[in-house]
């Protein structure tokens, strides 16, 4: 009996540690995209989290990739070995450079300012979802690293003797100035920080980032530093401090300046931990202190890091994939946890937040969500939040009406409640037609289809269509009126057209839905024979010429497309696939011309316009197997289980997004059209648990059975004959199976 009882309870043991190496948290590897420009840190944050403590590691010129002799837009680099601290406020998967701010730093010895002389070599790295540790081989002091959505809170662990905590407020990504910054007592810094000209398209539109740090041990000694400018005139012959730096002991009213920061330094008689906790806000001191003492009183490094862990599992494990490899798995984790960053939290835990442009106090209820990439996230990151997480994806939709309300336009590339006006297009109509037309509709449409007919049909001053009147007038934009990339906005604005057809017809709205159907294929008459594709068209509606349909690759500039080219851009708009293939000369024609894409190289993983190209040969019968023998090619050759295993900028979780729709087998292919197109999923088994606010079923099964390609698809064991399914017959249906022969 006894060996009976020991035995079950040892099988108990090894079932319960099986299901613990299970957990989808466990997956996660942040370190995928910090190299190959993903752009992503491995810094430890909390799900949407305004906060991300990023080791930061590309400053000086001891590192491979250095923020002032490059365009370059992430804090950490992973070739790269010298660090200079740890930032509280970062981006990720970004284009641009901005924020990075609020470094912390621990050294031992003599103090030193000097982040190119303080700063370390490191290893030892560890980096989980919502924890990041390493060791500075300078001074052999462990940081280990962790955050709530407000706070991010750092462990250090000193050896014996001196020891100081920097917090430098004069570096980070931005190439913003101005600072404060005050020492309350020994063990607290309150202070601010300007951020802002993300992208450089409005650099006017700086704004204030507030923290206050409190440090767990009193500090023996503190002060403030200051590097002054360096005079040249007479003047300068008086200033004793003339472009040196300037160290306040023991000072305690605030410093205002550029390169400014404060110090607490100890002297330790035993090996012993620090904890840091900076707390931060948009709005005020006061609402730093008070999101730090109301998400991390009271609770400990452990604590604190074990409930941010617990919100990442509930999360990831919405959608639990069976079959495929560890390392399947790790990118497909690694993904999903990246498309549950940005957008993130504006607000604080009272609820208030900026205003749009003119940054007065507001409230709200709910989240304020920011950072709206949507140029790119239009593409794909918004179903999937729709299709996963539908309360947060309809809080966003919230948050963009919000928007409308304080500015009176809908965002285009918002950030920290700033308009950047980053890329091209119109794209938060597409978005929020796309959200309600998969049954997200708790929201009010009414307001939301005003917004959108406002940038659809305003002429003068026009904050989300630059070139509205050409457009309206000829239906698509020449040269005149842009300086790069006239097809590809006029195609940008006939996917938000499409959205507003598509939401009119829902809505009842016979007219608008004629009207606005007919203008989202004005793009045909940009459509050249001569090259069977898109071409620019100057001020007399004549072709530019001459025309090299692959000028514009790699960033090239091009009076046509912006970040791309003709080949890039031709097929993006799916809602018209079939006019295009018509346009071309039939289905042969097009599936040639589509394939010549990728034959001669102009395919490009990382470029938004042509990431759903893959997935059109599922528009001609017979051409599936070429959907799926891509896809397939494309996730093993881009998507890797490395630091370099994103195809380039991660796009605030765009790249994640369409790993993890092609991973499972359905994709998007049309935004504001509620419907996937299907492929062969990597996964055996995938089961997306569903919100049952929204769906009424508790789950949705994609199942894949056998090896090959795709000879027959079902949905609850009935046949379908087509390679799309509508999202409202995928939710409604429970069982996806993809049968491979």
């Amino acid at each position: 009996m006894f060996m009976k009882k020991f035995s079950f309870f040892v099988i108990l043991i090894f079932n319960s540690l099986l299901l613990l190496g299970q957990a989808a948290i466990e997956y996660v590897n942040p370190f995928i995209g910090t190299s190959n420009f993903g752009a992503t840190n491995p810094g430890a944050i909390a799900p949407r989290g305004m906060v991300s403590v990023s080791p930061f590691n590309v400053a000086g010129t001891k590192n491979t990739l250095e923020k002032d002799s490059r365009w370059l837009s992430n804090s950490y680099v992973h070739e790269n070995n010298f660090l200079t601290g740890f930032s509280h406020v970062n981006l990720s998967g970004v284009g641009c450079p901005d924020l990075g701010v609020i470094l912390t730093m621990p050294t031992t010895g003599n103090l030193e300012t000097d982040h190119l002389k303080y700063g370390s070599t490191y290893g030892n790295e560890v980096a989980k979802a919502g924890f990041y540790s390493t060791t500075l081989k300078k001074y052999k002091v462990k940081i280990e690293t962790t955050a709530t959505s407000r706070v991010g809170v750092s462990r250090y662990s000193f050896p014996e003797g001196k020891s100081n905590i920097l917090l430098n407020l004069g570096l980070g990504l931005t190439n913003e100035q101005g600072a404060s910054i005050k020492i309350v007592s020994p063990s607290e810094i309150e202070g601010m920080r300007n951020v802002g000209s993300f992208c450089y398209f409005k650099p006017n539109e700086s704004y204030p980032v507030y923290f206050v740090a409190k440090f767990s041990k009193p500090s023996n000694e503190y002060g403030i530093w200051k590097n002054t400018r360096k005079y040249k005139g007479i003047e300068g012959q008086w200033m004793p401090y003339n472009g040196k730096k300037r160290l306040y002991k023991g000072y305690k009213k605030e410093i205002i300046g550029d390169s400014i920061g404060a110090y607490m330094s100890y002297d330790f008689k035993k090996p012993t931990q620090v904890v840091v906790r900076v707390g931060v806000s948009y709005v005020s001191i006061d609402n730093a202190r008070e999101n730090l003492e109301k998400e991390t009183n009271g609770l400990s490094f452990d604590e604190i890091q074990k409930e941010t862990a617990r919100n990442w599992d509930e999360l990831l494990s919405k959608i639990k994939v069976e079959g495929g490899t560890k390392d399947d798995k790790t990118i497909f984790y690694t993904a999903l946890y990246h498309t549950l960053i940005h957008p993130n939290t504006l607000n604080d835990v009272n609820g208030e937040y900026p205003k749009m442009a003119t940054r007065e106090t507001l409230k709200t209820k709910g989240t304020r969500f920011t950072v709206f990439s949507f140029w790119d996230t239009y593409r794909n990151l918004h179903s999937l939040m729709s299709l996963v997480y539908p309360k947060q994806q309809s809080d966003m939709v919230k948050s963009m009406l919000s928007i409308y309300d304080e500015s009176g336009w809908l965002p285009k590339w918002e950030l920290n409640a700033t308009e950047t006006t980053t890329m091209v297009g119109d794209p938060a109509g597409i978005v929020i037609a796309d959200t309600y037309l998969r049954g997200i509709q708790d929201f009010d449409i009414e307001k939301a289809y005003r917004a959108m007919i406002k940038s659809a049909t305003q002429l003068e001053k026009n904050a989300l269509r630059p070139g509205i009147k050409e457009y309206t007038e000829k239906g698509y934009l020449t040269t005149a009126s842009t300086k790069s990339g006239s097809v590809s906005t006029t195609q940008e604005y006939n996917t938000s057209d499409f959205a507003i057809a598509q939401l009119a017809k829902v809505l009842g709205k016979k007219e608008d839905e004629k009207f606005y159907r007919e203008r989202s294929i004005s793009y045909r008459k940009l459509f050249d024979k001569e090259f069977n594709l898109l071409r620019p068209k100057d001020k007399d509606d004549l072709w530019i010429t001459p025309f090299n349909p692959k000028t514009g690759a790699n960033f090239q500039k091009n009076l046509g497309f912006i970040e791309g080219n003709s080949w890039q851009y031709t097929f993006m708009l799916a809602h018209d696939a079939k006019g295009l293939i018509n346009l071309m000369g039939g289905e042969e024609v097009y599936s040639k011309q589509l394939q010549k894409v990728f034959n001669i190289g102009q395919f490009d993983m990382a470029n938004e316009p042509d990431i759903g190209y893959p997935y059109l040969f599922n528009f001609v019968k017979g051409e599936e197997w070429r959907t799926q023998e891509k896809v397939s090619k494309l996730i093993n050759q881009y998507f890797k289980n490395t630091p370099e295993g994103l195809p380039g900028n991660d796009d605030t979780g765009t790249m994640s997004a369409w790993l993890i729709y092609s991973m499972m087998g359905i994709y998007p292919i049309s935004p504001a059209e509620p419907s996937y197109t299907i492929t062969r999923p990597v996964f055996d088994k995938i089961t997306i648990q569903l919100d049952s606010k929204y769906y009424k079923n508790k789950q949705l099964i994609i199942e894949k059975k056998g090896q090959g390609k795709i000879n027959k698809i079902q949905i609850n064991g009935k046949t379908i004959k087509s390679y799309f399914i509508s999202h409202a017959s995928l939710v409604n249906g429970y069982n996806l199976k993809i049968n491979l022969q």
